[in-house]
């Protein structure tokens, strides 16, 4: 019982979670490329933040990921996003900015997916 109750939550996200999950990443695309035109500042601090997320992503998942386990990462990605953020002494203003950053390289990494489909 112990077992399957384990496997279970091990197991994959399902279609529509995975769906969900992907849409959230794409808000946050969208909300890195609507800060290009909103102030040049805050956008180039944004992309700072999304390559250091990227980095973190190559580095606890490598280069051949599913999108599932894309979105496994995803599930407590808010610490680690965080924690990294912090490490590297990030402007003023990080938390209000760690969403889109967080997500925005999410939506990123998933184009690497080997089951990735747009």
């Amino acid at each position: 019982m112990a077992g399957s109750l384990l496997q279970r939550l091990e197991s994959p996200p399902v279609e529509g979670t995975l769906e969900s999950t992907r849409r959230e990443w794409e808000e946050g695309n969208r909300r890195l490329q609507a800060a290009s035109s909103a102030d040049r500042a805050q956008y180039e601090r944004l992309l700072a933040e999304v390559d250091l997320v990227l980095e973190q992503l190559r580095r606890r998942i490598g280069q051949t990921f599913t999108l599932g386990e894309l979105a496994a990462a995803y599930r407590d990605a808010d610490r680690w996003v965080q924690a990294a953020l912090i490490e590297a002494n990030p402007a003023p203003g990080w938390p209000a900015r760690s969403t889109i950053a967080q997500d925005a390289a999410f939506y990123v990494y998933s184009r690497g997916a080997i089951d990735y489909r747009p």
